[in-house]
């Protein structure tokens, strides 16, 4: 059979049949989930290797797989600081809450980050700020899974000849529909299976494409090293295009800024006992950095081809990872790619739905009313449409209005998450000294200056990121402030946890 005659069509059933068995997945999800606690923390009973892949395939997806390459494209090895500071991060995550997250959630029954939260400093204000901070961040973050999703399938429909040539709006919504309906039926259960799945098999996609990338120019990686370093020497170098502060900058973010991240916390919660934790890092470790070799290879490839004139100057650099996988790879492992990344930018967005919608559905309502609503699963079902529509609209305005680029949104969502949760939760819940008005303040400033900062388009010296300066900021509240009060009083369960 000549595959290279049937590579569009090839991708097109790879993709059609993955997103079947991601339906397939959410319905059998769906006779799985019996109440909220099913739906957001899927009864707290992953084993070891399912929570493995589920931790770092929501750490990749769209954002690793899309956005990655397109950011090496564009700024060379700069990209190269966030996976390298992302496997220190998870090393501390584990260090910092592998165990008391798992302990808090056991001791006062969680589904979410915020109930947590709540527990620890005994507050429902924190609550609210942790709600209202995680909404943020998933915007951003659920924006990129959404333009990501639709950025592939744009690309996979366009090059098959029976749809021709298919605009972002219309791939935007058809991926919105899919995801909402998957998330609809299986919350988080459809995502962490589905994550099992595809992330299995994107660890090994990873291997095939990186060696496809150094056989797609002529001398390997050496060949591209050469290539760029005539080209740009800057991009080439240990910092990239960015410069040293600014990579340094984005290493400081990753690595304490990982442990503030939600979507991979929350998963710390659904691990079926909490000694299973130590055991989890290694296979998340081990997934992760041979996954991001196709982050890495992809980017300098395609960036190598472009300047050697074999390929044409790409119009948005987000295209890298699609239009390599549909001239420069085996047909087969093309499609396999696709439907891959489909699957996990849909598990992922997935994810990010459910901390979000949690925070609308179960956090608010505690928070303000004291309880939380009647037939909590229905309404939680709800808010998953609902928020599908807002993250939708905010990546199409993302993409329009400055084109900006999938992992960029990204790391906005990441820099609202680390900003305002790292101290409140990475430190507070070790800390017995932090104090709810520290708590409070920390999350209220840092979110006031990560929005103040995007909003006005503000570009800080260096290349340096603005959620590290609200980072840096936040801490130096938490701490400040901490020390400034009286020890707080911590419930015995509470402190019990923390000891350990």
């Amino acid at each position: 059979m000549d595959f290279e005659a049937h590579r569009s069509t090839i991708t097109l059933v790879c993709v059609a049949a993955y997103a079947a068995a991601c339906l397939a997945v959410g319905v059998w999800a769906m006779r799985r989930t019996h109440d909220s606690r099913d739906f957001f923390v899927a009864g707290r009973d992953l084993g070891i290797v399912v929570s493995s892949i589920a931790i770092f395939s929501s750490t990749l997806s769209g954002f690793g797989f899309v956005g990655g390459p397109g950011l090496v494209y564009r700024m060379g090895m700069t990209s190269v600081w966030l996976v390298l500071t992302s496997v220190t991060g998870y090393v501390l995550t584990f260090a910092l809450l592998g165990k008391r997250l798992r302990l808090i959630a056991e001791a006062r029954d969680t589904v979410s980050l915020p109930d947590a939260v709540a527990a620890r400093y005994g507050s429902e204000t924190t609550r609210a700020l942790t709600a209202l901070a995680i909404v943020l961040g998933v915007l951003g973050y659920l924006a990129t899974q959404i333009l990501a999703m639709a950025t592939v399938l744009r690309d996979v429909l366009s090059a098959a000849p029976v749809f021709g040539e298919v605009s972002l709006v219309s791939c935007v919504a058809i991926s919105c529909a899919v995801l909402a309906f998957y998330c609809v039926a299986g919350g988080i259960i459809a995502s962490v299976y589905t994550d099992l799945f595809q992330g299995s098999i994107m660890v090994v996609a990873a291997i095939l494409v990186f060696l496809a990338a150094q056989q797609s120019v002529e001398g390997g990686f050496a060949g591209m090293s050469t290539a760029l370093l005539a080209d740009d020497p800057e991009s080439i170098g240990p910092w990239g295009s960015l410069g040293m502060i600014a990579s340094l900058s984005w290493f400081f973010l990753f690595l304490l800024g990982t442990s503030g991240q939600p979507h991979v916390i929350t998963k710390l919660m659904m691990i079926r006992a909490p000694r299973d934790a130590k055991r989890v890092l290694p296979l998340t470790l081990l997934g992760y950095t041979l996954s991001a070799l196709l982050w890495v290879s992809v980017g300098l490839a395609m960036r190598a081809l472009v300047v050697q004139g074999a390929h044409p100057e790409l119009a948005h650099a987000d295209m890298a990872a699609p239009l390599f996988l549909q001239h420069y790879a085996h047909p087969l492992l093309a499609g396999i790619v696709f439907a891959g990344l489909f699957a996990a930018i849909m598990s992922t967005a997935d994810a990010f739905l459910n901390i979000g919608v949690a925070a609308v559905v179960h956090d608010f309502p505690r928070a303000w009313r004291g309880r939380v609503l009647r037939d909590e699963l229905f309404w939680a079902r709800v808010g998953t449409v609902g928020m599908t529509i807002v993250a939708a609209g905010f990546a199409l305005y993302s993409h329009y209005a400055n084109a900006r680029l999938v992992a960029l949104l990204g790391v906005f969502g990441a820099a609202t998450f680390a900003a305002a949760l790292v101290p409140v939760v990475s430190i507070g819940f070790n800390w017995k000294r932090a104090t709810p008005l520290a708590a409070i303040a920390a999350i209220a400033v840092s979110l006031v200056i990560n929005l103040g900062i995007e909003l006005l388009g503000m570009r800080l010296p260096w290349g340096i990121h603005g959620g590290v300066v609200a980072m840096l900021i936040s801490l130096a509240l938490f701490f400040g402030i901490s020390f400034a009060q009286a020890p707080p009083r911590i419930a015995p369960d509470i402190e019990a946890a923390m000891d350990l």
